[in-house]
């Protein structure tokens, strides 16, 4: 086989990339690890900025989103029982954001490439990447048959995440790590009740943290924040539902609808950057570059504004012949997603409690305050919400 661009990773990321290129006349293989139905059985956040939105309406995929996702003009942030309101619109210059799921949106990536005659190869194994130093990069697997395969292309792109062979491919003295643990996980429960709020509500309490979002306007996401030794199998509906009402402020507790779980998960707390996300022709996106903790809905965000950069820099390389427009990647990527990742990491550490010492939870709960009810701090917190703006590619 040959193509342009092999993509290695059938995610949103991946799918995204795929058809933008197939759109511009660039040629892409996608191969996947998995099933389609495991792909879309992965439950993640759904909360995409403006950026992504426009990159999926330029992609051609953005029919049903228009359609039924729910557009939020601003969050809200619950502190020891007091609601405090972000309005984004008011401090982003009129930006916005959008609530729809990351499932919903794979779904709607996969039907689009379905539509075409663009080749996507799932159930693979064996995935090497070879020669991305060279002007012949190809990339060997095997089929599900057990046939093996090669395809010979100008370029990979590595959107297999953070245990895909992408990154690894990078020798491990050119890789640079970055890694932050947290000491505390992220219990979600997805149910098909009524959200509470018609906005997503950020709280501290007294028993710890909690998140109040949906994915549409029947089918709710719950989170509260648990120690790394919690174990899902021990967590009832019923035990979920009593430890979320515990920290809800009591004047919307009686509004919080209970309903049988459709899925539980402890999602572990991590920042995690490498660098560079380039070597050669391989480019890294996504999860296999950088992880960031859920707080403020960046993971998807981040992987939405590698492809952007990749994107753009292939239509130098084929439309305008700009082969050099390649070394630009890693540097344009990596300036957003420290911004980023700041971002996460200080909403995570303004909204948990990650220490006893009784100085820094002062120094905490005035930040809170600060951030939540001066213009100046508004306008720092909806900001970055919404999404930085993308750089130019030259």
């Amino acid at each position: 086989m040959k193509t342009q661009v092999a993509i290695i990773g059938s995610g949103p990321s991946g799918l995204l990339l795929g058809q933008l290129l197939h759109n511009a006349g660039i040629d892409n293989i996608i191969i996947e690890r998995v099933t389609p139905e495991h792909v879309l059985g992965r439950i993640r956040a759904g909360l995409l900025e403006e950026g992504f939105v426009e990159m999926v309406r330029e992609a051609g995929v953005s029919e049903r989103m228009d359609k039924e996702g729910l557009v939020h003009d601003g969050f809200e942030v619950a502190i020891d029982g007091e609601i405090r309101r972000v309005d984004l619109k008011k401090h982003s210059g009129g930006k916005q954001v959008v609530v729809y799921g990351q499932t919903e949106i794979t779904k709607d990536f996969m039907d689009a490439r379905d539509a075409t005659d663009a080749q996507t190869i799932y159930e693979v194994s064996n995935v090497e990447i070879h020669d991305p130093k060279t002007d012949s990069p190809y990339v060997t697997f095997t089929n599900k048959d057990g046939t093996e395969e090669r395809i010979d292309c100008d370029y990979v792109a590595g959107c297999d995440g953070f245990h895909g062979v992408s990154r690894k491919t990078i020798p491990e003295h050119l890789r640079t790590e970055h890694e932050k643990i947290y000491n505390v996980g992220w219990l979600g429960m997805l149910s098909d009740t009524p959200p509470i709020s018609d906005e997503l509500i950020y709280g501290t309490s007294d028993k710890g943290f909690f998140l109040c979002s949906m994915r549409s306007e029947t089918r709710s996401r719950y989170y509260v924040d648990v120690s790394m030794d919690e174990k899902v199998e021990d967590w009832s509906d019923d035990r979920f539902w009593k430890e979320l009402k515990s920290r809800l402020p009591e004047s919307i507790r009686d509004n919080l609808v209970t309903g049988p779980s459709l899925e539980k998960s402890i999602a572990p707390l991590r920042s995690f950057i490498t660098e560079p996300m380039q070597y050669g022709r391989l480019f890294l996106v996504g999860d296999a570059a950088h992880i960031v903790p859920p707080t403020g809905a960046k993971g998807l965000n981040l992987a939405s504004s590698d492809v952007n950069y990749l994107y753009r820099i292939m239509l130098k390389v084929y439309k305008e012949n700009k082969p050099e427009a390649i070394e630009q990647y890693s540097k344009l990527c990596l300036k957003r997603i420290w911004k980023a990742e700041h971002f996460s990491w200080w909403m995570t550490n303004m909204l948990h409690k990650l220490s006893d010492n009784t100085f820094e939870l002062g120094v905490q709960k005035s930040e809170l305050d600060y951030f939540t009810s001066t213009e100046t701090g508004l306008k720092v917190v909806a900001e970055n919400y919404v999404g930085l703006p993308y750089d130019e590619v030259e």
